[in-house]
This record gives structure tokens, sequence and C-alpha cells, in this order.
């Protein structure tokens, strides 16, 4: 892994402690900076901030989704099951 895949990795690790609530509260705040755009460091900082709280927002919804799906879902007796045929001609 080169340092430009170190770097993010480590950022990510960072990111995932992060707790969502906390940053739900901030959304608001940077979503009114990202709309008042201006050719500043504050402002692309800005962008990045709120990228960041959605990325976490839509992860915790996808993990959250596929958590209930695959609990809600019988998971097959594998040792029963038949095994998957299709008829070919």
């Amino acid at each position: 892994m080169n340092n430009l895949e170190n770097s993010l990795n480590k950022i990510a690790e960072t990111i995932l402690h992060l707790d969502e609530a906390s940053l739900t509260s901030l959304w608001d705040k940077y979503k009114s900076k990202v709309e008042q755009f201006s050719p500043s460091a504050e402002w692309e900082k800005a962008v990045i901030i709120f990228a960041i709280i959605n990325a976490i927002r839509a992860k915790n919804t996808i993990f959250n989704e596929n958590l209930l799906k695959n609990q809600s879902s019988p998971q097959p007796d594998k040792s029963k099951a038949t095994p998957y045929l299709k008829l070919v001609k």
C-alpha cells in the first residue's frame, strides 16, 4: 500500500469512530456553508466535512438495511437445501 492509501485508511479509521448523531447535528451548518460558495479554503473544507457527514449517514443506512434484511429473512438450512439445478435443453 502506498502513502496515499495509508493516509486514506487512517482518515477512514478516524471517521468510522465518529458518532452519527453528533455528525447529523452539524449537517445543517455545513449544508449552509456549502451553499454559500466562496473561493476559499474554508469553503473547500466545509464541502469535505459535508461529504463526510453524508458518507457516514449513507454507510449506516446501508449497513442497517442489510442487517435488518438478513435478520428478517430466514436462513436456509444448507444441509437440507436442494442443490440449485437448471434445466438445459
